[in-house]
């Protein structure tokens, strides 16, 4: 349940901004059908909290009967995430109660392949990392990128490209060509994300440079760092590309000027199921993420949520990952 502060918050953002920002975040919701179905260009987006038409699978015998048996005999495959990812990924529904998406439908399928019911937890973005670590939860299903430091305590089961983008102003007037543009400028993102880290990467090559530093801002909530991208406070955002496409797509405010992957330059970063290391879980997973691509459940999920540009043809088990810092 979200707290009366979080909602007062949303609200305030709607207000100010008077667009569809509060839809992103799933608040002000009264029921009606119009207020629960969003479209833009073309793409249909289902904001209620019944969610009638998320992809469901069978349960398959054979991949159900390698989850380890502790698990097996609870029944549930207990999933953390943020609750603010922003949409399409982990956001409220119009009861501002509800967490929907494409990582919780994500999380949807993989359980019910492996013949479990879901169990949804919601925590802010480094203490879903605790909560796998205190044997809590069973998976973070949320938008983790795989990296070389995580994958010392953690495995990834993977199932989603890692892109990012940079979104600005649609009346910005400045022009992106590379790292270099962000100097002197003031950009947002995510705490503890690896755009964070890719951003102070670019901010000490440009020094090292003798350009000026680019003035890094942080933020925990979608609805904080869009409203001040609506107020110019924020020259950009640097964030996940489902959500930047999302927004600039639905709130008619904002435009993408580039895109990158998750890595940057090194590789081709990738969004995995993450599970605390040697819990059994991580094949499990991965097999039942397989059977999806395979059986053409995990497209359907793709497609309700318009990710087609981070579309996996296998699931992987640990791949190679951000490097480590430094």
């Amino acid at each position: 349940m979200m707290s009366s502060h979080s909602t007062y918050r949303r609200h305030t953002v709607l207000a100010a901004v008077l667009t569809a920002v509060a839809l992103l975040a799933g608040a002000c919701g009264n029921g009606d059908a119009e207020d629960e179905v969003r479209t833009a260009n073309g793409q249909r987006f289902d904001l209620s909290p019944q969610q009638q038409t998320r992809v469901r699978a069978q349960k398959v015998d054979a991949l159900a009967a390698t989850v380890p048996q502790a698990i097996r005999d609870r029944g549930t495959l207990i999933v953390t995430g943020s609750p603010d990812a922003g949409a399409p990924l982990r956001f409220y529904a119009t009861d501002d109660r509800t967490i929907i998406g494409s990582e919780v439908d994500f999380a949807y399928l993989v359980a019910d392949i492996l013949g479990l019911k879901v169990e949804l937890r919601a925590a802010d973005w480094t203490q879903n990392f605790v909560r796998v670590d205190s044997g809590e939860v069973d998976a973070f299903i949320s938008n983790v990128t795989v990296t070389e430091e995580r994958k010392e305590k953690y495995d990834f089961a993977t199932y989603r490209l890692d892109n990012i983008a940079l979104e600005v102003a649609k009346d910005s007037g400045w022009t992106y060509t590379d790292r270099k543009s962000l100097a002197g400028k003031r950009i947002g993102v995510g705490t503890g994300t690896n755009q964070e880290q890719l951003l102070v990467q670019w901010n000490e090559r440009n020094a090292a440079e003798g350009l000026a530093k680019i003035d890094i801002a942080y933020y925990q909530q979608t609805t904080d760092y869009y409203l001040a991208l609506a107020s110019h406070r924020l020259d950009g955002f640097l964030g996940p590309n489902p959500v930047g496409v999302y927004h600039s797509a639905t709130s008619g405010q904002t435009r993408i000027v580039a895109t990158f992957s998750g890595a940057g330059d090194a590789l081709q970063a990738e969004i995995g199921a993450l599970t605390k290391k040697g819990n059994g879980l991580i094949g499990p997973i991965n097999q039942a993420l397989q059977y999806a691509i395979d059986n053409g459940s995990y497209q359907q999920v793709i497609e309700r949520w318009g990710l087609q540009s981070e579309v996996v043809k296998a699931s992987r088990i640990n791949p190679v990952g951000l490097p480590k810092k430094g």
